[in-house]
């Protein structure tokens, strides 16, 4: 089992990553780079440990599923 310490090392380290990889993705909007790949990366590596970030990827997979659909 994991001790507390622990767990909140792993979301400290989960939120660094995360926000890094999401920053990085809003930055290559206006840089030539693949934005629409890192930003969704950025948010699923969020959602590892945050809530928020996990509801957001499940609205985002509802919009996407409801443009191909169409």
């Amino acid at each position: 089992m994991i001790s507390q310490g622990w767990r909140k090392i792993r979301r400290f380290v989960v939120a660094v990553v995360g926000t890094t990889v999401l920053l990085v993705g809003i930055a290559l909007i206006f840089l030539p780079g693949p934005a629409f790949i890192l930003i969704p990366a950025g948010i699923a590596i969020l959602a590892i440990e945050f809530p928020w970030a996990k509801r957001l990827i499940g609205r985002i997979r509802e919009k996407a599923g409801s443009k191909t659909a169409k």
